[in-house]
């Protein structure tokens, strides 16, 4: 079978280029998605996230991680953990905390002065504004007509006493000097706010439900799923054509003019190097043909570690809402009215904060869930009192991790060594952040409020105890990026037309891309930078005739 472009992943980045590659009717595209498609009632209802982001669930991938931390036993349970990226219509958008950061400018800033040139500020705002269909209206900052629809946490949603609560926070978080905000995405860097969702009519507004279900009318577009990328077919260093198993049937598809890998960080570069692009060593230890030497496939990986203090609380949480007759009377107001705690996003409140007085830019992100979780469970529960969650990390980490293949099966995951915390500047960074977290929960407006510290609880008093905390109890933030990195130089995978250098026909469009994470969650960014792309693809089938 034959077409113009073959898409691998319907994701984030994936959904947003089928939409806009096919939107004039001129091109065939073909969209293909690993995993089944996205009909599940958990994935449309918020607070479904709770059953279908675990390990068991069949719409993830999951790896294992080694977490890379040399302070801790090598071979530790606390050492390693398992990430989970999404398999299905809409990739990670359909299974992700739905929470609307788009980054700062200086993050896109940062990458045009690494060398990105066309990857600044001013050329992705636009793609920003033209996806929002925002619920605080059309600003110069904001867009009120786009397909994503973009929602604030709706204050009363869940009761006097969860608002008194929500309400505390925010005045206790201006109190340690980070100041109350409307819009978190406005070009104010510093700020908290109740939480932006991509959330409309209380329900889920993933990649897959905003592009790609409206584009998937078009005659021009065909979507596979279930339909697994093996290797990608390079005639003298031209990639012509995908080798695919779909539903246990192997086929080859044929692309005219280009395949572009929006797999994600971990299966982008996985595809290349098991395609042959990658470096020599890896590439000969396997038996895996060289088409070309790019040893910085899988280097530069980065991803948000991100770490949860747990508070117990009077009043005002929602962990009986989760649970029980609570569970069933949330369920049912969502099922009647699509309100109450089962619409709710990960967290109900957002803050972009500075760690120290002499940061002179916001460098961690904080985040407010109105409930806790018992300890030690897994798929995680809620607490049988009331408790909740301020989270965070850093939002710039220094350390950097690595991809390797580990067979040249398709089927075998790679191994991933992420390196968290691996700086003394990261470490710095956390210790700090974690006494921000403890600063804003003594402020005076929570003092009718918080009981007390349930972890990392009062014993762990100094910088070395808080940075063993946070080491031993730190996870994914699900925002790995950076292995098939952008950038003019000759070292980098893919050039600043998202070109994969030293072949042709072959682009990378996702996270693995990132010459640097942008401050925040992901998603956002990820469909601004498809948008961008995808005129960079249809400006070069211009220039190519």
């Amino acid at each position: 079978m034959d077409y113009d472009y073959i898409i691998v992943g319907a994701g984030s980045a994936g959904c947003v280029l089928a939409e806009a590659l096919s939107r004039d009717g001129k091109h065939q595209v073909l969209l293909l998605e690993s995993g089944p498609k996205d009909n599940n009632f958990l994935i449309n209802m918020p607070r479904g996230i709770g059953k279908i982001l675990n390990p068991e669930s069949p719409y993830v991938w999951q790896y294992q991680i080694d977490k890379g931390i040399k302070e801790l036993p090598k071979d530790s349970a606390q050492n390693h953990e398992t990430w989970l990226k999404g398999r299905v219509l809409g990739g990670s958008s359909s299974i992700n905390g739905m929470i609307y950061a788009r980054g700062f400018a200086r993050d896109y800033n940062q990458w045009q002065s690494l060398g990105c040139e066309g990857w600044g500020w001013r050329d992705l705002l636009p793609h920003f504004i033209t996806h929002e269909q925002h619920e605080l209206g059309a600003s110069d900052e904001r867009g009120s007509s786009g397909p994503l629809r973009v929602t604030t946490h709706p204050k009363n949603s869940s009761g006097p006493a969860v608002r008194r609560l929500g309400d505390a926070l925010l005045k206790a978080m201006a109190d340690a000097g980070i100041a109350t905000t409307e819009d978190t995405n406005g070009l104010k860097q510093d700020g908290a706010g109740y939480q932006p969702r991509t959330i409309g009519d209380g329900k889920r507004c993933s990649a897959a439900a905003a592009f790609l279900r409206p584009a998937m009318e078009r005659s021009n577009l065909t979507v596979m799923h279930q339909c697994q990328a093996q290797r990608i077919v390079f005639e003298n260093n031209r990639a012509v054509a995908l080798d695919v198993q779909h539903r246990h049937r192997n086929r080859r598809l044929k692309a005219h003019r280009e395949i572009i890998l929006s797999a994600g960080a971990i299966e982008s570069p996985k595809l290349l190097l098991l395609s042959g692009v990658g470096d020599n060593k890896q590439l000969q230890s396997l038996s895996i043909p060289k088409i070309h030497h790019a040893p910085q496939v899988g280097n530069n990986l980065q991803e948000h570690y991100y770490i949860q203090t747990q508070f117990r609380v009077r009043d005002g949480s929602l962990n009986a809402a989760f649970q029980g007759l609570g569970l069933a009377r949330s369920l049912w107001r969502y099922l009647i009215k699509r309100q109450g705690p089962m619409g709710h996003a990960a967290q109900e409140i957002i803050a972009y904060t500075r760690s120290r007085p002499h940061v002179n830019q916001p460098d961690c992100q904080l985040g407010v869930g109105l409930y806790s979780l018992k300890p030690n469970q897994f798929p995680p529960l809620p607490d049988n009192q009331p408790g909740i969650t301020i989270g965070g990390y850093p939002m710039h980490p220094t350390s950097r991790g690595t991809l390797r293949l580990q067979s040249s099966n398709p089927d075998t995951a790679p191994l991933i060594k992420a390196n968290f915390l691996q700086t003394q500047e990261d470490q710095e960074t956390a210790v700090a952040m974690l006494r921000q977290i403890r600063n804003i929960a003594q402020q005076p407006a929570l003092a009718t409020h918080i009981k007390e510290e349930l972890n990392p609880g009062a014993a762990a008093g100094s910088d070395e105890e808080l940075l063993e905390f946070y080491m031993k109890n730190g996870m994914t933030a699900f925002h790995v990026a950076g292995t098939c990195r952008m950038g003019n130089d000759p070292d980098s995978v893919v050039d600043i037309r998202t070109r994969v250098r030293g072949v042709t026909g072959l682009r990378v469009v996702d996270t693995s891309i990132f010459p640097r994470l942008p401050s925040g969650n992901t998603n956002a960014p990820t469909m601004a930078v498809a948008r961008h792309a995808a005129g960079m693809i249809l400006e070069d089938v211009i220039t190519s005739r």
